[in-house]
């Protein structure tokens, strides 16, 4: 234990030397040498040892050269640090897109599961129709053969037994004695021998089935198509006269070539384009996109008069390269330029040919709404979406009737939307997951109905609102055919407006001046139509200013002719003029007196006052003309489940969509 042990002069002694660490601008080289250089060439630090070695190189003072290569540094991160917000926004934006692919999947789906269960029911009921005319029409010659057997029986019978006693007769002895019975049977038997039995049949055997399959099999082997596109905007490009000079009052044509993201040219059509040529005082030129449903898409267009105009290219609701372009329009044209409305061979090489560029001048993207779908929640009795009576309601509006169940018969609905109400006592409900809509007596009695599923002009794919114009036509807005079809009273189709320039249109109204009202849920603007499909205005983006929306729904006119707009998930109701400017602004995100959650349909009565469905609270609110909270809707004799459009009919009463019970539901109102 003694020779492990030391003392503490020898354990001072032994301590370890350690060396002093490397400066920091120490040459990598050669130890203990400082670098004070710097070359250029080689891009490395100096010693004076080193200097030999690069002796031809340009060299500067390591001070100098660290100093630049901060300032470098600092600045390529400022670039990178730059480019976060435009990734961010690209980000929310990819997001955004990929979360309108999952909400239109299911959308698909649950219109495939649809429409297949319709295909077998009307194949149940056709099936049934047809066992019931088989047991009917064999019902019937049976019975015609039955009853044709049975007098052949009877006769049978009769015949048999005369002759049986005759036999016997004839084998007695003849006397006077049997001489009257033997008369009778004589008499008999020519009565029997001149009956008329029914010998030849009197039905035939034939029960035969002509079912025709290989047509309705081929049919059902091509029902259905999903319709896509690759196509995306950054890589689609547009040419043609149309983009440099024009003509006043002479058609001008652009052609649109789609390309996916790798530039190659698209080979289908039906991708969602729009085309907005603005004149120089912000109106709007009508024009017409034809699709070639070959990748490649067709705007002519004719302006009025001279000046600069600008022409927007938008797919997918983002500008195409080189949009918006200048428009220089001349009334005649410094060299002669030929102008066609349709050139089917530069269409159909289109893809492939260099466009042009034109001048173009950068524009903001415009959003899209996420219009994702919510389910409202049930609520109790004791609920806000049924306040108690003498507490919470001073108005006590109770519920006279409802009307319908699920179903897609009359007087059922799938998803009921918009509804109105016209001034001869009608009301009509857009029952959009049945692509029809239907029309009701005040008191709850089945009109009619009228609507056929499909995507050509005149058919209904997803009607979300109606409305009726002073002249009885029905305006439908249909939220995937991107248009509004107009009907005349009685359901026949006449014309449709906004195609090209809507995105995904909710709700419908009409203002004072027979101006149709549409609200564009997915382009978060409001549109003003002639009723000849002519743009008056438009207002509105997307955000959350006073002058922007975030999902819009549905709007209603006031007495002044004022636009009041629900802009759902702002949770807020606004009011413009006709010009768009904002009047009125009420509502925030609550479950209080005048909050809401979602808002969506809107009316208005004769005294100004505003009623609205808060659809997230399940609930209808009723404000003064000037957003202040005045009532509740009485809805607790049976609860509202998150409540969609809304109308006043012309007795007075308000009628609601209630959408999650499919049903409309009529209660008293009293203004």
């Amino acid at each position: 234990m003694e020779a492990h042990q030391h003392s503490p002069e020898s354990s001072s002694e032994e301590c370890t030397v350690l060396e002093a660490p490397p400066g920091k601008n120490a040459c990598p080289r050669h130890a203990g040498k400082g670098s004070e250089l710097f070359c250029q060439a080689c891009q490395v630090a100096l010693c004076e040892d080193c200097v030999a070695e690069h002796e031809e190189h340009p060299k500067v003072p390591l001070s100098r050269a660290l100093e630049q290569h901060r300032s470098s540094l600092q600045e390529r991160l400022g670039g990178v640090q730059n480019r976060l917000p435009q990734i961010s926004d690209a980000l929310s934006f990819v997001k955004e897109i990929h979360q309108q692919l999952s909400n239109q999947r299911a959308s698909i789906e649950e219109d495939i599961q649809s429409s297949f269960e319709d295909l077998h029911k009307q194949l149940d009921v056709r099936k049934s129709v047809l066992l019931m005319e088989l047991e009917v029409t064999h019902g019937l010659k049976q019975k015609v053969l039955q009853a044709q057997v049975d007098s052949l029986v009877r006769g049978e019978g009769d015949l048999e037994a005369s002759c049986s006693q005759v036999e016997e007769a004839l084998a007695g002895e003849a006397c006077v004695a049997s001489l009257q019975a033997e008369q009778e049977l004589q008499k008999k038997l020519g009565e029997l021998a001149g009956l008329g039995l029914p010998c030849q049949p009197e039905e035939n055997d034939q029960l035969d089935l002509l079912l025709e399959t290989d047509g309705l099999r081929k049919s059902i082997h091509n029902l259905g198509t999903i319709v896509t596109t690759s196509a995306v905007a950054c890589q689609s490009e547009a040419m043609g006269a149309g983009l440099e000079q024009c003509i006043v009052g002479h058609p001008a044509s652009v052609t649109i070539v789609t390309r996916d993201k790798s530039g190659g040219a698209c080979k289908t059509g039906n991708a969602i384009l729009s085309a907005e040529v603005f004149t120089p005082d912000g109106s709007i030129v009508d024009g017409e996109i034809v699709d070639h449903k070959n990748g490649t898409y067709e705007f002519v267009y004719t302006v009025p008069k001279e000046g600069d105009f600008s022409l927007a290219l938008r797919l997918y609701d983002q500008h195409i390269k080189g949009s918006p372009f200048k428009l220089t329009i001349n009334r005649v044209l410094e060299a002669e330029v030929e102008v066609s409305p349709s050139t089917t061979t530069a269409t159909n090489s289109a893809a492939y040919a260099t466009p042009s560029t034109g001048s173009s001048e950068g524009a903001k993207r415009r959003g899209k709404s996420p219009g994702q779908k919510k389910k409202g929640s049930k609520r109790a009795s004791s609920a806000l979406g049924t306040p108690r009576r003498k507490t919470q309601n001073p108005i006590e509006d109770d519920l006279i009737f409802r009307i319908g169940t699920k179903g897609r018969n009359k007087g059922e609905f799938t998803n009921l939307q918009g509804v109105a109400a016209s001034s001869t006592g009608r009301i009509l409900i857009a029952d959009s997951n049945n692509q029809c809509v239907q029309i009701f007596l005040n008191e709850g009695e089945f009109k009619s109905r009228f609507g056929v599923r499909g995507r050509s002009p005149g058919q209904l794919q997803r009607p979300t609102g109606v409305a009726v114009h002073p002249s009885g036509d029905i305006i439908i807005a249909d939220y995937d055919n991107k248009w509004v079809s107009i009907f005349n009273s009685e359901g026949k189709y006449k014309t449709k407006l906004g195609s090209g320039r809507l995105m995904g249109p909710k709700g419908v109204s009409v203002d004072q001046n027979g101006h149709v009202i549409v609200v564009d849920n997915k382009a978060c603007t409001v549109f003003i139509f002639q009723l000849t499909g002519k743009l008056v205005t438009k207002f509105g983006s997307r955000g959350n200013g006073d002058k922007q929306f975030a999902g819009p729904h549905f709007a209603a006119v006031n007495n002044n002719n004022e636009i009041i707009v629900t802009d759902f998930h702002n949770h807020s109701v606004k009011v413009f003029t006709l010009e768009g400017e904002l009047v009125l602004k009420f509502g925030s995100n609550g479950e209080g007196n005048g909050q809401f959650n979602a808002p969506t349909g809107v009316a208005v009565d004769v005294n100004g006052n505003i009623i609205v469905a808060d659809w997230g609270n399940s609930r209808i609110q009723v404000f003064d003309g000037s957003g202040s909270f005045l009532s509740y809707i009485n809805t607790s004799a049976d609860p509202l489940y998150g409540p969609q459009g809304l109308a006043l009919t012309s007795d007075g009463h308000v009628v609601v969509a209630d959408s999650g019970n499919h049903c409309f539901k009529v209660y008293r109102y009293l203004q």
